[in-house]
């Protein structure tokens, strides 16, 4: 298997090629740069490399010590399926700055599967509640 590095290292991350790839699929479409600028400023952020060239991204937002919404897993298309997104998981969970945080937590209409190899489940205790509205037009 192609050896895969993760790091949290937000120097190397590749701000265009991730936001694009991100606007490009389901969860992402309308963001922005702008979105994603601020969004990732404002988490954990990590890359995954092969060869040095980025192929992976994912964030958790969180306040390092209770409590973290993992969010943007995203495996560049050409490089799915070699496990890239695992490891991504992997080292969000293992992240030493996240160990006391009991509540990981994360939205995904398509990937059930690989979350739940790291024991999350499907909230159905009528607990787990979520706002949606559109961003407010911006002057």
């Amino acid at each position: 298997m192609t050896e895969v590095e993760i790091s949290f290292d937000v120097s190397r991350i590749d701000f265009d090629k991730t936001s694009d790839v991100i606007k490009a699929s389901y969860w992402g479409e309308g963001r922005t740069d702008d979105i994603h600028r601020r969004a990732f400023d404002n988490s954990l952020c990590l890359g995954a490399y092969i060869d040095g060239e980025q192929v992976g991204f994912a964030r958790a937002i969180t306040d390092y010590a209770c409590f973290a919404y993992v969010a943007d897993v995203i495996v560049w298309p050409e490089r799915r399926g070699l496990g890239i997104g695992k490891k991504l998981i992997q080292a969000l969970i293992d992240h030493p700055e996240l160990a006391s945080v009991t509540g990981f937590s994360l939205r995904t209409s398509d990937a059930h599967s690989l979350y739940e190899q790291f024991g999350f489940v499907t909230s159905t205790d009528g607990m787990y509640m979520r706002l949606s509205r559109q961003p407010a037009a911006q002057g």
